[in-house]
């Protein structure tokens, strides 16, 4: 596994983790935290910057992997989670209501999750007779 991909399977695993957190935990802190109200984390542009940031992360990553172990279901699992972000952005919490919205968000970032997270281990048990790769 190259290092560079591994990098990416974990970066992309903690952008999904963060974009869950942020669906879940960030109307708590609204009401927790007051003064949070006036960070801009709540409107439509965070989703967009961190579909923009996830989609070449993750076809990096999923692509590099594929192509080691073969598998084209890991990379399904990443396609299929990154086209309901994408959905989820595109309908907006306008269309679908908020609860919709972050229904396919959280939908989505688990689904890319899971295929990063296949991808990470099959690429860490394929022979590693010529990569670079790292020993942990």
């Amino acid at each position: 596994m190259k290092v560079t991909q591994a990098i990416g399977d974990k970066f992309a695993i903690g952008l999904s983790f963060a974009c869950a957190i942020h669906c879940l935990a960030l109307p708590m802190l609204f009401v927790l935290v007051p003064s949070m109200v006036a960070l801009p984390l709540h409107n439509e542009a965070f989703h967009l910057w961190m579909v923009v940031a996830v989609i070449p992360i993750s076809a990096y990553a999923l692509t590099m992997g594929c192509k080691q172990h073969k598998r084209t279901k890991v990379l399904l699992w990443g396609v299929a989670g990154l086209a309901l972000l994408i959905l989820a952005v595109a309908l907006g919490e306008d269309r679908i209501g908020e609860i919709g919205e972050k229904s396919l968000t959280l939908l989505g970032a688990t689904l890319v999750a899971v295929g990063h997270w296949m991808n990470y281990r099959l690429c860490h048990q394929h022979d590693h007779n010529n990569c670079d790769c790292p020993e942990h």
